[in-house]
């Protein structure tokens, strides 16, 4: 008997390690991925992009917001893997219901590390996934020791009309921080909300931020933005970041602090 427990406290147990999986987290998908689970993974959502050698073979069951249960429940899955933010928590009760569904938890690197440990573990694959939390954590360990303090205070765009931004409590906020940037969402009053608060361009501005960080997802910021942008904050830097490097929580870190190193110009 195999047993588990997710990072809300569910537990489960299995005969068998689970071999129809259907993954409805992008970043979950990937790292699934990377520690062998191909023949495993019998579905997918819309975002999940990455390998993209191997995901263009898996059925597709909707976004991660807007699931098709039907087609979930048509692939027979023995587990769910889902996250408590990226999903809705109404699919998500109506397929736990039926189907285990193992919910992620995630806030800071610590979290990401427990995640994969888990699932790793759970799945046989440990070593694996050691594999690739040392990596992750031996690349962030390098970019720390070169780190200087820049104390800019950043405005992290996730939307566009109306204006959302990355605010505290977040993973995008935990790796802001943790880079040495200043989340200007730190200085907003309790009554706007602290994740991912609705702001007027003139509250922002009453927050002086030093750089504007337009995501690639899950608004498609681009070149166009940076000149609207720019023109309304002229003393501010204005750049396109890579959402997968802030957001995504599963191996794709492996990627993040070169990412980081070259978006903080360290030599």
């Amino acid at each position: 008997m195999i047993t588990t427990t997710d990072q809300l406290g569910n537990t489960f147990q299995f005969e068998n390690i689970p071999s129809r999986i259907v993954s409805i987290v992008p970043s979950q998908t990937e790292f699934l991925f990377d520690i062998g689970l191909d023949e495993q993974i019998v579905g997918i959502t819309k975002f999940c992009i990455h390998p993209e050698d191997k995901v263009e073979d898996k059925i597709n069951v909707g976004g991660t917001k807007n699931l098709s249960i039907e087609n979930i429940l048509a692939l027979k899955p023995d587990l769910i893997i889902a996250n408590k933010e990226e999903n809705t928590q109404a699919q998500i009760d109506e397929l736990a219901k039926l189907v285990p569904v193992w919910i992620s938890d995630i806030y800071t690197l610590d979290d990401a590390y427990e995640m994969m440990s888990r699932l790793g573990e759970l799945f046989q694959k440990q070593q694996k996934t050691q594999k690739i939390i040392d990596g992750i954590k031996s690349s962030f360990a390098e970019l720390e020791v070169n780190l200087k303090p820049t104390h800019e205070r950043i405005a992290y765009f996730i939307w566009r009309n109306p204006t959302m931004l990355a605010g505290t409590h977040t993973f995008i906020d935990h790796l802001l921080t943790k880079i040495g940037y200043y989340n200007i969402c730190q200085d907003l009053p309790e009554t706007v909300g602290s994740r991912y608060p609705t702001i007027l361009i003139d509250e922002i501005s009453k927050l002086n931020p030093d750089r504007l960080f337009l995501s690639s997802e899950p608004f498609p910021f681009n070149e166009k933005h940076i000149e609207e942008l720019g023109m309304m904050w002229p003393l501010a830097k204005v750049q396109l970041v890579d959402g997968e490097m802030f957001s995504w929580y599963g191996s794709r870190l492996l990627k993040s602090a070169d990412y980081f190193k070259n978006l903080l110009e360290i030599k």
